[in-house]
């Protein structure tokens, strides 16, 4: 998954302001206690950045 598929996905489930905030804000264990940021800027994948939010917030299969 590339990075602008990612942020779309993201703007798409939370809106675009509140995306950001989570991305800035939200721990997630799955990425090892880190923010979406974090993780992204650590050199996680896209996607498996996004499967661990798909997961923390039980977002729907359809979007996963």
């Amino acid at each position: 998954m590339r990075l602008t598929a990612f942020w779309n996905n993201m703007h798409a489930q939370f809106g675009e302001g509140y995306a950001h905030s989570l991305a800035k804000d939200f721990v997630i264990e799955q990425l090892g206690s880190r923010t979406i940021n974090q993780a992204l800027a650590d050199g996680i994948g896209a996607k498996e950045v996004w499967r661990a939010v798909c997961d923390a917030f039980d977002l729907p299969a359809s979007v996963r």
